[in-house]
């Protein structure tokens, strides 16, 4: 797990982009100090504490984990905290993009690490269409790997508009959503995908093999409302 300090950001896309999506509106949110991934979580993980591996691309224990839905990875959590007795968690859609952004190292980038996708993402034109083992490209600033490409990770929130009023660590709860956020574009994904603002999400139980994830917690003594 990597240290991610607190801080304030304007998180969605930029207006001096041509790419930007429509649910990308930038704001201003402020989000308390965590600790994030270094990976994403890998095939050898998940069958340490699940016994099974769903991955497509089997034969790569290296390789992150995917064809896994948000609820797979509620009971991979669980199951990993009875055991650690820690608090592990998907990370909030906001912290996820702060820290892929480089936190309080943010160069302003375009992708995590770069405004060159070949040089820090695994995606479509590069990918040979399979993942690849984790951190063979360049991280980001905090010393992040694959944010950029290789699999779509999921986050904490329910999917919804941004909202236009500054905030401190926000969460989508939108009841009336279903769908759960995935950040970060994955080894079929084009460069647009695999930019630090761009959103997708997909029903709770939704798996497909360009879906994967990492870790967060809460730093000591940080309310955790992220679960």
């Amino acid at each position: 797990m990597v240290f991610v300090e607190g801080g304030s950001f304007t998180m969605g896309c930029s207006k001096d982009q041509s790419d930007c999506d429509g649910d990308e509106n930038p704001h201003k949110v402020t989000v308390d100090d965590f600790y994030i991934g270094k990976y994403e979580v890998t095939q050898q993980q998940w069958q340490d504490e699940m016994r099974t591996n769903p991955s497509v691309f089997k034969d790569c224990s290296n390789c992150p984990v995917e064809n896994v839905s948000w609820d797979d990875v509620q009971e991979f959590i669980h199951k990993l905290n009875v055991k650690t007795g820690d608090n592990y968690r998907l990370p909030s859609e906001t912290e996820w993009e702060y820290a892929a952004r480089g936190g309080k190292q943010s160069h302003g980038y375009k992708y995590a690490g770069s405004n060159e996708i070949d040089l820090v993402g695994w995606y479509r034109n590069e990918s040979g269409f399979k993942t690849h083992p984790i951190g063979q490209k360049s991280a980001n600033e905090l010393g992040l790997f694959d944010m950029s490409g290789n699999v779509w990770e999921w986050c904490s929130d329910l999917y919804g508009y941004y909202s236009s009023v500054d905030k401190k660590n926000p969460n989508q709860v939108d009841k009336g959503v279903k769908r759960r956020v995935y950040r970060g574009g994955g080894w079929y994904s084009p460069p647009k995908h695999c930019r630090v603002s761009n959103r997708n999400s997909e029903p709770h139980n939704y798996s497909e093999c360009t879906i994967g994830f990492r870790l967060a917690k809460s730093k000591a003594g940080n309310s955790d409302s992220f679960k």
